[in-house]
């Protein structure tokens, strides 16, 4: 457990400033897009933000949800997939199973981590002239207080049915090719050793192909935690004093009124939209959709922008799930022969994951 905490928590950590670039990039449905790709996202989130504050916006609340979620990953994922392959279950379906169980269970820490964590990467800086998200914390503290505040504390777990929609697939999937590939691997190298260079193509590949077949759910995810709701706060007051002119929208007909809307409970139903976060209220005629309906929200996507918005940001996802799943996997099994060096168990199941 220790062991996959450590490297999960370095894999994320050294890929945050290509994940947020893929949020910007995902969030951003502008034709023509403010990020186009890869590399000009980059130089203009450094040029126009820095790197500390634009980049590596919310690093924070990704690492304080990556450590203790991979520790509960792998944890899971090591006792389920072992107890399942001991009951007789094909290896390849405890390895399915072992990471749909392990997601499940390592989503209760990573989901309000993931929520803060994307509004401040779309967000950047405080007081950001530069990005037009609708947000303006002044830190991760401040962020998870005014959403609590103003949304709810349910607010924090917006979008948990499409995270685990998108990252149940993800791992089941990851960890099914990884231990396919693993063995692939062995038989080519003809040992259990198949060195450090097929140890890491065989992560990293496993990993992209993962991210790239379930890039549209994390689109859908994406949109999901960033869209603002219509509330007085984000029709009116969302940092006034530097929105462009006209960026405040007013209130389609048979919209509910901001002050109706500030003095009844506020009830929260998130929706997607396929208009840019810079605006609480969606474009005219566009279609509200529900968080619950996940496949009608892929359906609007692909309605609206074609399938260029199911993958949109799937180059910095492909990277990012490489190169994250590379340093996680590669990490947990060195620090793993370490431990076992220490502390044998002389236990093999058999698995490349041992």
């Amino acid at each position: 457990m220790l062991a996959g905490g450590i490297g999960g928590t370095t894999g994320d950590l050294l890929m945050h400033s290509i994940d947020t670039v893929k949020t910007r990039q995902q969030g951003d449905t502008r034709i023509p897009p403010k990020y186009p790709s890869l590399s000009s996202a980059y130089a203009t989130i450094v040029r126009q933000e820095g790197i500390r504050r634009g980049l590596y916006s919310g690093v924070t609340p990704a690492f304080l949800g990556s450590f203790p979620g991979t520790i509960i990953f792998f944890g899971t994922y090591e006792y389920s997939k072992r107890h399942l392959i001991d009951a007789g279950v094909h290896h390849s379906l405890a390895y399915l199973a072992g990471g749909f169980l392990a997601d499940l269970a390592a989503s209760v820490v990573y989901v309000p981590s993931e929520v803060l964590k994307t509004r401040l990467q779309l967000q950047g800086r405080y007081n950001n002239p530069f990005s037009y998200s609708g947000y303006n914390y002044r830190g991760t503290v401040d962020a998870a207080r005014t959403i609590v505040r103003q949304e709810g504390f349910s607010a924090l777990f917006y979008g948990y049915k499409a995270t685990i929609f998108r990252d149940m697939p993800f791992s089941a999937l990851q960890f099914a090719f990884y231990e396919q590939e693993q063995k692939w691997a062995k038989a080519w190298a003809g040992s259990r050793d198949i060195g450090l260079a097929l140890e890491i193509l065989t992560a990293s590949s496993a990993g992209g192909l993962a991210g790239v077949m379930t890039c549209p759910l994390d689109v859908v995810k994406t949109r999901i935690q960033t869209q603002l709701n219509p509330t007085e706060e984000s029709v009116t007051s969302i940092r006034t004093s530097n929105v462009r002119p006209n960026t405040v929208r007013p209130v389609p007909k048979g919209f509910p009124s901001p002050s109706i809307i500030s003095s009844s409970v506020r009830k929260q139903t998130r929706l997607i939209s396929t208009s840019s976060p810079n605006t609480s209220i969606t474009k005219p005629g566009s279609v509200n959709l529900d968080t619950s309906s996940i496949f009608t929200g892929l359906k609007l996507i692909y309605k609206t922008e074609g399938i260029a918005g199911w993958f949109r940001g799937v180059g910095p996802r492909l990277v990012w799930t490489s190169v994250q799943s590379g340093t996680m996997l590669v990490l947990y099994q060195v620090l793993l022969r370490q431990l076992d060096r220490h502390l044998p168990t002389g236990q093999d199941d058999g698995s490349s994951i041992v």
